[in-house]
């Protein structure tokens, strides 16, 4: 048995932390949030192995540009003199081109499946508002249509079920709300939950084993022996361990490693009682909104902003949230937000949008995983089976070469 201290205590390293614990370890969990905090809670919930293309795909660098300078776009890039963030424009740059999302969709499908598998697997032990009926990609548009029409044509390729509804047929798919739309692509794989009741699922089911969790316990760096690290110096003093997991979100790159990285920051709103309530999550297309089902209540989120790692609530950004609704929804008014607090939390985005997974060069007991940006819930029990494989030094269950940690290092 090992000692694994995990740094990070969002979704991530917390199926990393259970798959661990599972394995026999004794586990350490290092937040630096206190308890119910952090960007795992507030999140739309989806399971989506309808996205195959990771954030670093083309046509994201002219959408970012056209919607750079409006603070009430669903893409916005702080302006500011950072080389940070200028080095990762330009990997994102070299990382979007076709070749690339080509190369990389069959391993973000095999992950995203695996993932649904391993939810409905724990959902036959636990009730964390699973539902498995699938997404719609609502399009205002009918040009919005057209470009997710190819999209679902090349995820028919990858064996992922698609279908492309006119209007009358996607009402008919979804009835409980009335929408404005040209029409909808529905992927019946994909698939949502509550991820606060996920998280405190996880939680209980560590604790039951003896885990510790430790909220509010900042780790600000190593004490290394050779090519290891044996303890993580944190606020709350150093914890030794056997071998570290840093999932630390969007703060990894704090602790030492090259692992380039900018925060994405994500909003959303939750309406406790909606005029109406739909059955199915979905995303409006055009404005880049996910909607979700939460038992009773119905949760709006979105936007991507780079703005660094603070944690501030941008009004502007809530508000280009809230005024998209009605556009879609058309039952839905502004004034049913009234009131509301809004939440953000913050994406962890490599330059080419995909995960760092897998062991690196900085220390020989060191598992990173992280960098998932808007994926981390969707891929979290897989990479969680993934981290415990690492960590016993067993072949991992799929090919980590694209997932490579060191691979801007």
């Amino acid at each position: 048995m090992k000692h694994v201290a995990i740094v990070g205590g969002g979704v991530i390293g917390l199926s990393a932390a259970l798959e661990c614990a599972r394995r026999g370890h004794r586990v350490t969990v290092i937040e630096r949030a206190p308890a119910r905090r952090g960007a795992s809670l507030g999140n739309a919930g989806m399971i989506v192995p309808s996205h195959f293309v990771p954030l670093a795909a083309p046509g994201m660098i002219g959408l970012g540009l056209k919607w750079m300078w409006n603070p009430e776009s669903p893409f916005y890039i702080q302006p500011r003199l950072d080389w940070d963030l200028l080095a990762w424009a330009i990997r994102f740059w070299r990382a979007s081109t076709p070749e690339r999302v080509q190369r990389v969709a069959p391993l973000l499908r095999d992950l995203h499946l695996a993932s649904r598998e391993l939810y409905a697997r724990l959902a036959e032990e636990e009730d964390f508002g699973l539902v498995k009926k699938g997404l719609l990609m609502l399009c205002k548009t009918e040009r919005a249509l057209e470009e997710e029409a190819r999209t679902a044509a090349k995820a028919q390729t990858l064996d992922i079920p698609a279908k492309v509804l006119d209007a009358p047929q996607t009402a008919a798919r979804d009835p409980s709300v009335t929408m404005d739309i040209a029409g909808a692509v529905y992927f019946e794989k994909d698939c949502h939950l509550d991820p606060a009741r996920y998280v405190a699922t996880l939680e209980r089911r560590l604790r039951a084993t003896g885990a510790e969790l430790l909220y509010d316990g900042n780790v600000i760096g190593w004490r290394r022996e050779g090519d290891r690290f044996v303890a993580a110096r944190t606020t709350r003093g150093e914890i030794a361990a056997d071998e570290f997991i840093l999932a630390g979100g969007a703060w990894s790159p704090e602790l030492g490693l090259r692992l380039p990285m900018q925060a994405g920051k994500g909003y959303s709103v939750t309406l406790p009682e909606p005029i109406e309530q739909p059955q199915l999550c979905s995303i409006f297309t055009e404005a880049r909104i996910a909607v979700t089902p939460m038992g009773n209540a119905l949760r709006f989120g979105g936007t991507m902003e780079i703005a660094g790692t603070n944690e501030r609530i941008n009004p502007r950004r809530v508000e280009g949230i809230l005024r998209a609704v009605p556009h879609y929804f058309p039952h839905f008014r502004r004034e049913h937000f009234a009131g509301l607090q809004p939440w953000c939390g913050l994406r962890p985005c490599s330059p080419d949008g995909l995960p760092y997974l897998g062991r690196t060069r900085a220390a020989t007991n060191l598992v990173v995983a992280t960098g998932h940006a808007m994926m981390g819930l969707s891929l979290a029990p897989i990479t969680g089976e993934l981290v415990g494989q690492l960590v016993d030094r067993e072949p991992p269950r799929f090919d980590l070469g694209l997932l490579d940690v060191d691979r801007y290092a």
